[in-house]
């Protein structure tokens, strides 16, 4: 397979298989112009499989939404057919808007137009927790 090579955008790389969809739709690249490429289960001596995503625009990223999907995400900046810049995004300290919280009893439920809010509780297994009710991210 032959995927043609950027010479202005982003190289989202490293993701775990079976993410870049959740990344793809998350990014609402099915609704854009220019040209976007998910890669699935491409081989990898690292992980054994991953997705890539390539678009061809450098666009506004959610950094904490890229930590908190995988950590070992990298993001790769590319101008003039060079990377010029690499970004790893780290676990969020809070993350907003990414995830919802699942408690029917939280006020998110009942009061829809606050943001979801989750705060970092164990950044070693990555556990987050809502910060109005504390339940678990799911």
């Amino acid at each position: 397979m032959i995927i043609g090579t950027i010479t202005n955008g982003i190289v989202i790389d490293h993701i775990p298989a079976g993410k870049g969809m959740e990344i793809f739709r998350y990014l609402d690249l099915e609704h854009v112009e220019y040209e976007v490429a998910l890669i699935k289960n491409a081989v990898s001596e690292k992980m054994g499989k991953k997705d890539i995503l390539k678009i061809s625009e450098v666009i506004d990223l959610n950094y904490e939404m890229l930590g908190y999907i995988d950590p070992n995400i990298t993001v790769n900046i590319i101008k003039n057919g060079e990377r010029v810049q690499k970004i790893r995004p780290q676990l969020p300290e809070t993350i907003t808007n990414v995830i919802k919280c699942k408690n029917p009893r939280c006020i998110t439920s009942s009061e829809p137009e606050l943001k979801h809010i989750f705060k970092l509780t164990d950044r070693e297994k990555g556990v987050y927790r809502c910060l109005y009710c504390d339940s678990f991210a799911k």
